[in-house]
């Protein structure tokens, strides 16, 4: 159990660090980008629109908008960075070395049961990743020692397993073993340097060819922006498993807006009831409180038990990802009227009815706003799961499919998909909300 712990530990201070660098990077390049911004407007005035007449702007929402130079900014940064990390073939220049792809060799000295040592040349080919059509080594001539010159053919960031026990006059003896290469001698579990390359002796004394990786991600990992987008036109044109990508990404949207409507049907009813009714927000406060912090994930199982594979659960599932925020973020609105306002109303004899209306609900729409966006987001995150429900149709089951045969790019393009979605439905809700609240943080 401490050993585990102390593990647990360790790889999460190596998470901290990466992921601190990668912040450390992307900061230090907005740094940059922000004082070439200033000193290319060094001379122009910037004090213009609602919020260059307050005198006070900390903490005050309306006053605080993008920059939207930072915004392109910042996403260009994210596609250098990622093109930097893959070694994308978009970039003019190589910023991080690329993996070894061509022909290397190294010799390997043997011995034998005798006594005896002899040299064999082992020529390596590597070729691209998933490249069939590299041409094939030909066989060396057999040489007159007992050590047999060899070839070996591996793909980029591979490793090949060279037995020269198979290969060599007597290797399956057992005083056999291969001593050195490259002259340097060898044991098992050591590593020789080769040209573009290591060789490692593995414990039954083979010898495993490991061609230079370089510090670039695998295509497996994170494909380049290229590859990326040449999936994407083949996607757009064929489909995957015989259904449209935009056939996918119809039925995910179609079931986030159903899942994200009930939310709100049922959610900001039953928010406005809580934060009017002590009596209901007794009744109720319990279950939301309970199932506020249950992910949508956990509640699979019971979906499918209840609902079954079909539309009704995946849509089940997304209302319920949404009705908890909605409730609390209508509850919240309510909560936080300023009373002033409402004896401020009674003052000027408005009735109950017309200080819902005209106080209540106008004060409670942008707590209201908030909790829709969030609940938005959540739904688009969890239409993935929603779609493990044996979805034949979504953007979601498409992830899943790929990620089932490797295929990051088709999952790299389902999330981007996704994110630029959800971030065009977040854009129409704020503006909706600028011109149904303009009211929002002006007091």
């Amino acid at each position: 159990m401490a050993q585990e712990l102390i593990d647990v530990l360790i790889t999460t201070f190596w998470m901290i660090l990466g992921i601190a660098v990668i912040f450390a990077i992307f900061l230090g390049v907005s740094g940059l980008v922000y004082f070439i911004w200033n000193y290319l407007n060094s001379k122009k005035d910037q004090m213009r629109g609602y919020a260059s007449l307050k005198t006070v702007t900390f903490g005050d929402e309306s006053s605080v908008t993008a920059n939207r130079v930072a915004s392109v900014s910042g996403v260009i940064t994210v596609f250098l960075i990622w093109m930097v990390a893959t070694g994308s073939s978009l970039l003019p220049f190589k910023v991080l070395p690329v993996p070894f792809v061509g022909d290397t060799q190294f010799e390997y000295t043997a011995t034998n049961a005798a006594g005896e040592t002899d040299n064999a040349t082992v020529k390596v080919r590597v070729t691209k990743f998933g490249d069939t059509t590299a041409e094939k080594l030909v066989e060396p001539e057999t040489s007159e020692g007992f050590a047999k010159d060899d070839v070996v053919m591996v793909q980029e960031r591979r490793a090949k397993l060279l037995r020269a026990q198979r290969n060599d006059e007597g290797g399956k003896e057992k005083e056999y073993k291969v001593t050195a290469v490259n002259g340097q001698p060898i044991q098992p579990n050591q590593t020789v340097e080769i040209a573009n390359g290591t060789v490692l002796m593995t414990n039954a004394g083979s010898l495993q060819v490991r061609p230079y990786t370089g510090p670039t991600m695998e295509a497996l990992y994170l494909p380049p922006p290229e590859q990326v987008w040449s999936r994407f036109l083949e996607l757009n044109a064929e489909g995957y498993q015989g259904v449209g990508l935009w056939e996918n990404v119809m039925w995910s949207l179609i079931r986030v807006v159903l899942g994200f409507f009930l939310g709100c049907l049922f959610g900001i009813p039953l928010g406005f009831a809580m934060g009017l009714n002590s009596w209901l927000r007794g009744w109720f406060d319990p279950i939301v409180e309970f199932m506020r912090p249950v992910p949508p994930l956990a509640l699979i199982p019971l979906v499918i038990i209840w609902f079954g594979i079909g539309e009704q659960g995946k849509v089940s599932l997304l209302f319920l990802a949404a009705l908890w925020i909605m409730i609390i973020g209508a509850r919240a609105g309510v909560s936080g009227v300023n009373i002033s306002k409402v004896h401020a109303a009674y003052s000027l004899g408005a009735t109950k009815t017309q200080l819902l209306l005209k106080v209540i609900l106008p004060n409670s729409l942008p707590e209201i706003f908030t909790a829709a966006r969030v609940a938005m987001g959540v739904c688009w995150g969890t239409v993935v799961a929603a779609e493990l429900v044996a979805a034949e149709k979504g953007a979601g089951k498409m992830i899943i499919a790929a990620s089932k045969f490797q295929l990051t790019d088709i999952v790299i393009i389902g999330i981007i998909i996704i994110g630029i979605i959800g971030f065009g439905i977040d854009v129409l809700m704020r503006m909706a909300e600028n011109k149904l609240v303009p009211w929002k943080g002006r007091g």
